[in-house]
């Protein structure tokens, strides 16, 4: 199919609308600017026409933004008459393979997707709501290189508080974990947001099962859920042990061991700030 690229005005292109995938001003993004500085916009964005003028980018938001940062005015764009089943489908696709995207941002786009493929394979009969469900969440898995239960265990994620689901993308709760919390009700999580606020801990996998145990029978109160909050977790007994023969080369030789230990610290210590730094963003 030959299609046309046209140089459109940064002003005429808006983002799409719910838009799961953030755009930072991290590193890759410099890098962006900087290959789009020397050699131009190499990939050409996808939009569709807007009923109100100008244009909804569907793929290409991380590109208009170095190119603003580049001072560019313009973007090549390929426009498609698409309904907004289809750019949902090509802007999650276009998107979920990148690296470092964010938990919240996969559920997201992984529900955003499911539901824009059951639109599509819609029926009237009673019958098929289960079948077009299935087909639609195997769609997703096989497009996305994972499974269906990995799939379901995403968009369940949307049912976190948002403080809850911020946890998570800093890696303050696992996924797992997550997962269990999900089935709380909103009060009984805005519940758990305040305890683990006082308590300073976040819950395992075992305290979050065992809330969502209580919550199903109707039994998770404040006492239940401090009780459970305030558990001891079990502290790690294992010891981590570097052999000298691996390390020994990245280090000159007046090196003693007692250094090298406090290198490696300080290595890991400004490691763990740029991590930070880059969840921030």
């Amino acid at each position: 199919m030959n299609e046309t690229i046209t140089n459109i005005p940064l002003g005429e292109l808006h983002p799409f609308p719910d838009h799961p995938f953030g755009v930072r001003d991290d590193e890759a993004m410099e890098q962006t600017v900087g290959s789009i500085r020397e050699y131009g916009v190499l990939v050409p964005a996808i939009a569709r026409p807007r009923e109100e003028g100008g244009y909804e980018l569907i793929a290409g938001h991380r590109r208009k933004h170095a190119c603003e940062l580049a001072g560019l005015e313009t973007m090549p764009v390929i426009v498609r008459d698409l309904d907004r089943n289809a750019a949902v489908i090509i802007m999650v696709d276009s998107n979920i393979q990148r690296e470092n995207i964010l938990p919240s941002e996969r559920a997201k786009a992984y529900k955003m997707k499911l539901e824009a493929i059951k639109r599509q394979g819609a029926r009237h009969d009673l019958t098929s709501t289960q079948i077009v469900q299935k087909l639609s969440v195997d769609k997703v898995a096989e497009e996305a290189g994972t499974n269906r239960e990995q799939v379901r265990r995403y968009i369940r994620l949307n049912e976190l508080e948002p403080q809850l689901m911020q946890m998570v993308d800093e890696g303050k709760i696992g996924m797992t974990p997550a997962v269990e919390i999900s089935y709380l009700k909103p009060d009984e999580q805005k519940l758990l947001i305040e305890t683990i606020d006082s308590e300073q801990a976040t819950p395992s996998l075992s305290q979050a099962q065992r809330m969502k145990r209580l919550s199903q029978e109707g039994k998770l109160n404040d006492d239940a859920m401090l009780g459970i909050m305030m558990e001891q977790k079990k502290p790690e007994t294992w010891d981590l042990k570097l052999p000298m023969d691996k390390i020994r080369k990245y280090f000159p030789r007046s090196y003693t061991p007692q250094r090298m230990e406090e290198t490696i610290i300080k290595l890991l210590e400004n490691w763990m700030k740029k991590r930070q730094r880059d969840q921030q963003r």
